[in-house]
């Protein structure tokens, strides 16, 4: 079996309009298709896993392989508004590879987009070469940055094996599927 590439890349959003608004006209995603209207069905439930789901999307280009799937559910499970904090189960981020970290950081800004913190330099472990920061979305939902300076492949092979055979045993873990 092999995986080819991310084809895309879905997110639940509150607002679909407001959402192409700060992806497309900020981000500069262009469309792969126009928002959809309305629908809804025992097909879409079933495939979704969403009890009387009713949604709406847009897909739009990220590069000329990979898409974002933007979808608003008309009945969304009540979270008080606020999106999954980072470090809770089920969160999660979008990160975006960039020639210039800084360059387009400050252009994001120069668009009312708040980081975070600044760029963050690691050249040091596991990680050495990323130059990364995040940001959120209209929603709140996380998104990242990164320039990847330089990349040790070799050494990282290498870790990766060691770490394969030392790590625990599958049996020793919650198991995979419920």
């Amino acid at each position: 079996m092999k995986m080819n590439y991310v084809h895309h890349v879905g997110l639940i959003c509150s607002d679909l309009d407001r959402s192409i608004y700060f992806y497309h006209d900020i981000l500069g995603f262009k469309f792969q298709n126009e928002p959809t209207g309305w629908f809804e069905g025992p097909e879409l439930e079933k495939g979704v896993n969403v009890p009387n789901a009713k949604l709406r999307q847009v897909s739009l280009w990220v590069d000329d392989k990979t898409t974002f799937e933007l979808i608003e559910y008309a009945d969304r499970a009540d979270t008080n508004g606020k999106p999954v904090p980072n470090n809770h189960l089920g969160a999660a981020h979008v990160c975006f590879h960039v020639d210039d970290i800084r360059a387009t950081k400050a252009e994001l800004e120069s668009k009312g987009v708040k980081f975070y913190s600044d760029v963050n330099v690691v050249d040091e472990g596991p990680l050495a070469g990323w130059r990364w920061c995040y940001f959120s979305d209209p929603d709140g939902l996380a998104l990242e940055l990164i320039q990847w300076d330089y990349y040790d492949k070799e050494l990282h092979e290498s870790a990766a094996q060691e770490y394969l055979k030392v790590r625990p045993a599958l049996s020793a873990l919650k198991p995979l599927f419920n």
